[in-house]
This record gives structure tokens, sequence and C-alpha cells, in this order.
């Protein structure tokens, strides 16, 4: 048996040495990345945290009807720590996710059925661009009359408002898929749903993406508008939270159910279709597969 001699101490310890130095300019190089990533973010609060303060010391308006800041948000931690804020929350996003997941198949059908079957695009394709121009409030007295004052009439509005807007966009994805790829695709086998499934659905899917994206912003503001009407199961929602600090004259409460109402807006923006969007991207090549 050949002789291999051990390694010495030292050089065991440079070895780690040089493992170190590669996974560091990784870790930092990704700290970075993050850190470009969210000071513009903080950036803009503060900047919109400094305007709104500067508006109430400048005496706008009367700060019982337009508190400033820190007023807002006593105000929100004190609704987070009695939990009303936290079960209205629960409330319209277990509406928003019904909601948004209905309208998702029903728009996603609606929208591979209009664009492979030219009938169907004749009959109802400018249809489906009028409901999505339609303000979604305007279907609540409808929805009221049709279901009553359920679960299924608030989630009827939300639907209608998103829907639309997801087929819209897939629409669009399958109508500019290049005709190149297409022919490829036969070429290489891919024919009828095959051809929908690994040829024209990956194509189509980052416009595909922009109508789930501008469905959700409809869905939210149907929801919210919806809940700003009525009381729907006896379940208060944000919506409802938001008017009955209004009566209520809680003009505090007011503006912290504003910044929740908000701050869930940007994490889905950010955490969902932000990360879609970006993943898309990289499998495009249109950013760096390590940014």
């Amino acid at each position: 048996m050949a002789y291999r001699p051990e390694p010495a101490p030292f050089e065991e310890e440079l070895a780690g040495l040089d493992a170190l130095e590669v996974k560091t300019p990784r870790a930092r190089s990704r700290a970075r990345r993050i850190w470009s990533s969210l000071w513009p973010k903080f950036a803009a609060v503060g900047i919109v945290l400094l305007v709104w303060q500067i508006l109430v010391w400048a005496h706008w308006r009367p700060k019982y009807v337009f508190p400033g800041p820190g007023a807002a948000f006593r105000s929100l931690w004190d609704d987070v720590a009695n939990g009303r804020i936290l079960r209205a929350t629960g409330v319209t996003m277990e509406r928003a996710a019904i909601g948004y997941g209905i309208a998702l198949l029903i728009g996603s059908a609606i929208g591979i059925a209009v664009a492979r079957v030219a009938v169907l695009r004749a009959a109802i394709g400018s249809l489906i661009t009028g409901l999505q121009t339609m303000p979604s409030v305007a279907w609540f007295p409808l929805a009221i009359v049709v279901f009553r004052l359920s679960e299924t009439a608030i989630l009827f509005v939300v639907v209608l408002g998103a829907a639309p807007a997801i087929a819209n966009g897939l629409i669009s994805g399958i109508d500019h898929v290049p005709p190149l790829l297409l022919r490829a695709g036969r070429v290489l086998g891919a024919r009828g749903m095959k051809a929908y499934r690994h040829v024209i659905l990956p194509a189509a899917f980052p416009s595909f993406l922009g109508g789930m994206k501008q469905g959700w912003a409809f869905a939210w503001r149907s929801l919210m508008a919806g809940e700003l009407l009525v009381v729907i199961g006896g379940r208060a929602g944000l919506g409802f939270t938001l008017d009955s600090a209004r009566l209520s004259q809680d003009y505090p409460g007011l503006m912290a159910t504003m910044i929740v109402i908000l701050v869930i807006g940007i994490m889905i923006d950010s955490l969902l279709f932000g990360v879609l969007e970006r993943r898309v991207r990289r499998r495009w090549g249109l950013i760096e597969a390590t940014s």
C-alpha cells in the first residue's frame, strides 16, 4: 500500500480559510442585493411619513380630523393588542383568497376558450373588456338582490372584478406567442393540447402574470368597496372597520386601518407577484441568474 502523508494541521486551517474567503464575498453580495432592493422602499416610507407629519405641523386640517403618524401608529398598536384588527384582517384575507382563487380558475378557463375558439372571441371578446372597465361597486345592488346579504354576494362581486382582467391577460399573451415558436413546437410533435401545455401557455405566462396581478388589484378594490357598504354574515372585515372608525369619529383608528390595507397590498405585490415576476424574467434571460 502506498504511503500517503497526513496533511499538516496548518494546511487544514489554510483550507478552511480558503473556503471562508469563497463564502464571505457571496454572503456579502447577497446581503448587498437584499439591501439594494429594500432601501428604496424604506426611503419611500420615510418620505411619506415625513410629508404626513409636515401636513400635521402645518395645521392643514385640525389634529382630531387629520391625526399625525404617532397617533395613528398608537391606535394601530392598540388594535393589534386587543385583536380587533387581526380578526378583521383574517376575515378580509379569507374572502380575498377564496374570491381571487375562483376568479383565477374562471378567468383562465375563459381566456383559453376565447383564444382557442374564434366564434367565442367574436361573441364575447369585447364583452370581457367591457366587464373589466365596469366599476365593481356597480354590481353590488344586483348581488344583494340575487344573493341577499351573504358571503356569496361579496364573492360574486370580487370574481366579476378580477376574472375579466385575468382572462384578458391570458388572451393577450396567447395572441403574442411568436409564430416561429409555434412552428418549432409542431416540428417537435407539440400539437393540440400538447402545444398549449408545452409551448403556448409557457410563452404566454409573462402576459398572463400581468393579468393576474391586475386581477388581484381589481379583486382587492372590489372587496374593500363591498365591505365598506355592507356587513356580510355578521363578520366585520377591514372595510367595515374602516367605515366604523369614520362613523365613530375615531380618526386615528381610521388612519391605522388604512395603513393595514396599504401594507397588505404592498406585501402581496412584493412577496407574491414580485417573486413570480423575478423568476419569469430570470427564466427569460432578462436578469442575471444570480440577481
